[in-house]
């Protein structure tokens, strides 16, 4: 199931984080990032999904 999550955080960083936290904190520093910068996005996507386990 990670590599799916990983899979998404690539394509979509939002929707990586949010199958990982749902709506918490780190969803919507995500949705920032990724509008400020798409790498920031998946860098702290990957990163959320890395830290969980």
């Amino acid at each position: 199931m990670d590599f799916v999550k990983v899979i998404f955080a690539i394509l979509l960083p939002p929707v990586g984080v949010f199958m990982e936290v749902g709506f918490r904190g780190a969803f919507w520093l995500n949705i920032l990032l990724t509008l400020l910068g798409y790498i920031p996005g998946i860098v702290h996507a990957v990163w959320v999904i890395a830290s969980r386990r």
